[in-house]
């Protein structure tokens, strides 16, 4: 059984930050059903034509990969961030998701969800804060999903230590496109109703269905959730050259409900560099991302 250390300590950390490492938050329970793996599903554009997503009695019936950031949604966007300078939840930006998927996912299951502080450096004017959290199956403790997110807030920074955070493998490579032409290319209109559908897999945030709200944020209407949007991008990567054993993201820009993702994708390795921009106004809303293959050679000699 994986467990994460009660503390991420670094010598570089300043005395806020140590201090903010050492409150261990509590573990986080988390059951699902088939429905609830459906209801992901289609919240990142499935269809009743994909079955295997989509319909309990397929024989291929199963979570897509993405669907390991919902276990532990509760569980990070509960860390408590309020012993950093001038704290305001408005000003937090989700910046990066990387995502392992570390054994096959259940189609319904009771997962516990052990969070950490991993990192957090001082951006000057802002704070980059990172957590991870370990997503275990109950009975059997094995880690299903590993998930490191790192947010923005912007304001708070000047606490001192780190300004430069330490290389963490895929989950923070730069992931630069080739210089040439992608390999693959698949586009997608997004529903109107994209977000009032994802929102049911856990994200309530009224950002992304209360027009008033979304004004409060600076937005005309409503905007997609970026984990709907990454989920919608690995799928059309999945589609293209099969089955991954993690992503990792950097969320550019925003998409609004009805607008069409297109994601570029270009083969390097066993790894899928990928981007993904909006075609109506062509913004960049995912960068600096990428897949790892499964080996599927070793696949088959195990």
């Amino acid at each position: 059984m994986s467990t994460l250390p009660d503390v991420f300590a670094d010598p570089e950390d300043s005395q806020l930050v140590a201090d903010a490492k050492k409150d261990k938050p509590e573990d986080h329970e988390f059951s699902y059903t088939e429905r609830d793996v459906i209801l992901y599903n289609l919240g990142v554009g499935a269809t009743a034509k994909d079955l295997q997503w989509t319909y309990e009695s397929h024989e291929e019936f199963g979570a897509l990969p993405t669907f390991g950031v919902i276990p532990q949604f509760a569980a990070s966007s509960g860390i408590s961030l309020g012993w950093l300078p001038n704290f305001n939840p408005a000003k937090l930006l989700h910046g990066e998701q990387y995502l392992a998927i570390k054994s096959p996912i259940p189609t319904e299951g009771n997962f516990v969800n052990e969070t950490r502080l991993l990192e957090v450096l001082d951006k000057g004017k802002a704070a980059s804060v990172t957590t991870i959290v370990y997503t275990k199956d109950v009975t059997t403790g094995n880690v299903i999903f590993e998930n490191q997110i790192t947010v923005f807030i912007r304001g708070a920074g000047g606490f001192g230590g780190k300004r430069s955070g330490r290389d963490r493998g895929a989950a923070t490579a730069v992931n630069t496109p080739p210089n040439r032409q992608p390999d693959a290319v698949i586009e997608e209109k997004t529903s109107a109703s994209q977000a009032a559908l994802y929102r049911l897999s856990g994200d309530y945030n009224p950002l992304h269905i209360d027009p008033s709200f979304a004004a409060i944020g600076g937005f005309d209407q409503p905007i997609l959730h970026g984990l709907c949007f990454m989920g919608i991008a690995a799928k059309h990567v999945l589609q293209s050259f099969g089955a991954y054993k993690d992503i990792k993201v950097r969320f550019s820009g925003v998409v609004f409900p009805g607008e069409t993702l297109v994601t570029e994708m270009w083969k390097t390795g066993n790894k899928i560099i990928f981007s993904a921009k909006t075609k109506e106004r062509g913004t960049t809303v995912l960068a600096a991302a990428a897949v790892t293959l499964i080996d599927t050679d070793m696949m088959a000699r195990l």
